[in-house]
């Protein structure tokens, strides 16, 4: 060919297997795909192919509906049953469309029949491995996601989450989770996505309390074009987006009555309309809630409907705060400096004994998300093989911050970055104090829109309720 057509599709070559017992096809098919540059084998029965199939494990075969000894579909089944992740392309000079449906139906990636154009010969081919690659790079991006996103530590309360997921996560109930900010809620629900049979459909995250109380209900439902001033075109909501996969609603209880009743019509009948909308539209969503708050307790006082607790908390799963968890601080600690090392490509560090037991005393107010971040600051700031409790943030290390060291601390880091974000958090902390740790006044005073702040609380680890509690010398429940 003087025009090949690996020169129309690229040049990804693989090891390929032709199972087909017409000698001088095999032979054609085989001359021309090993000029594209494939490793090439063949075989002229399925008694062979099959021994060469598990042999050679080759990323494409080209399979014959007709072989002497075997069916070549049942030996397509029996390929698929063995686990072989080999892509199949069928072909046949007896083709009907009956038969191509059965074949696909079966797994085959591919349908070509004979006499073979050449062409689209190397094309099929081709595509083969490209869909066999991306096969390999979503497996490999499904375990990333299980690592990045997996439970770390062994305590009681742990464990007990660990096998609720794994029950629950093969169903389409509704889970309801509570805990503390920066106890790894939304992890939680992440897992249970992938664990789901809806983990290759979109999962869906909205923080209820970061969207403004009127702006809500449009992120949630989508809006036509013209419905209100702004809307200058027609926008799919969050639970359209999520079709058929999951919709994660993170801090539910921050959400407005009127919205509440909404969602709850949604659960249970699984359709809704756009706003500006008579049109229905039917929806296949599991939700997943999280929140903070004591729903219960907001019922009572009104600003929680009950019947939509009721129909979220089917499956209730409660993450404990990072200061009951006993070891599992020290675990989730070496877990993230040994990630950030490795991202920073550093010498992965460990704590001296002084160290862990502060690490250990600590409260945590922030949680699981506080010790992430001051484990990235950790590593890349201490240069030491080993971080000792000098190295720890001094409300870790036991010295108190008196108004002057506050004012300092910022100087001692090297990068600017790391100081501002330091002063940041001190700043925000200040204020917070100041409007008794009222979001939406220290918000207005700051000069930020509400949602801007609960992000900053959010990345800081920062919970205004818990800090509030502190300062009041409330009991922590």
């Amino acid at each position: 060919m003087n025009s090949s057509a690996s020169d129309l599709v690229g040049a990804h070559t693989g090891k390929i297997l032709i199972i087909d017992d017409e000698r001088d096809i095999c032979k054609a098919m085989a001359d021309i795909l090993r000029d594209e540059g494939h490793r090439v084998s063949v075989a002229h029965d399925a008694a062979n192919g099959l021994r060469l199939l598990t042999k050679e494990m080759p990323e494409v075969c080209l399979l014959d509906v007709w072989l002497p000894d075997q069916d070549g579909l049942a030996l397509l089944e029996k390929v698929k049953n063995l686990g072989s992740d080999v892509c199949v392309v069928m072909i046949s000079g007896h083709a009907n469309i009956e038969t191509a449906v059965k074949a696909t139906r079966l797994g085959a990636v591919d349908f070509l029949e004979k006499p073979l154009s050449l062409e689209k010969l190397v094309m099929s081919v081709e595509n083969a491995l490209r869909l066999r690659q991306l096969r390999a790079e979503n497996a490999q991006l499904r375990m990333r996601m299980e690592k990045r996103y997996k439970l770390i530590g062994e305590s009681k309360a742990m464990l007990q989450v660990r096998d609720t997921i794994d029950v629950v996560a093969g169903k389409n109930s509704t889970v309801l989770i509570t805990g503390e900010n920066g106890t790894g809620k939304e992890n939680v629900a992440r897992l249970i996505h992938e664990r789901s049979q809806r983990s290759r459909k979109p999962f869906i995250a909205i923080n209820c309390a970061a969207i403004p109380e009127e702006l809500i209900e449009s992120e949630l439902f989508g809006f036509e074009k013209g419905s209100f001033t702004g809307a200058l075109q027609s926008k799919r909501g969050k639970f359209e987006q999520a079709h058929t996969g999951t919709l994660f609603l993170d801090e539910i209880g921050d959400m407005s009555l009127k919205v509440q009743s909404k969602v709850l019509r949604v659960l249970q009948e699984q359709r809704f309309e756009r706003i500006g909308s008579d049109e229905t539209v039917d929806v296949d969503v599991r939700v997943i809630a999280a929140t903070n708050k004591n729903l219960e307790e907001a019922i009572k006082k009104g600003g929680f409907r009950e019947d939509l607790f009721y129909r979220l908390n089917v499956i209730p799963i409660l993450l404990p705060p990072l200061r009951e968890r006993g070891d599992d601080v020290l675990s989730i600690a070496n877990h993230y400096l040994s990630a950030f090392s490795s991202e920073e490509g550093v010498k992965s560090k460990s704590f001296s004994a002084s160290a862990q037991r502060a690490l250990m005393a600590y409260h945590w107010p922030g949680n699981i998300r506080e010790l992430k971040n001051i484990m990235e600051r950790l590593s890349i700031l201490v240069r030491d093989d080993i971080i000792e409790e000098s190295h720890l943030p001094a409300e870790i290390g036991g010295t108190k911050r008196t108004p002057e060291h506050e004012n300092s601390v910022p100087f001692h880091y090297e990068r600017i970055r790391d100081a501002r974000a330091e002063f940041e958090k001190l700043f925000i902390l200040q204020k917070l104090k100041q409007y008794e740790f009222n979001v939406s006044r220290t918000a207005e005073s700051i000069g930020l829109e509400r949602s801007h702040l609960y992000r900053k609380l959010k990345t800081y680890g920062i919970d205004p309720e818990l800090d509030r509690r502190g300062e009041s010398g409330e009991e922590s429940e």
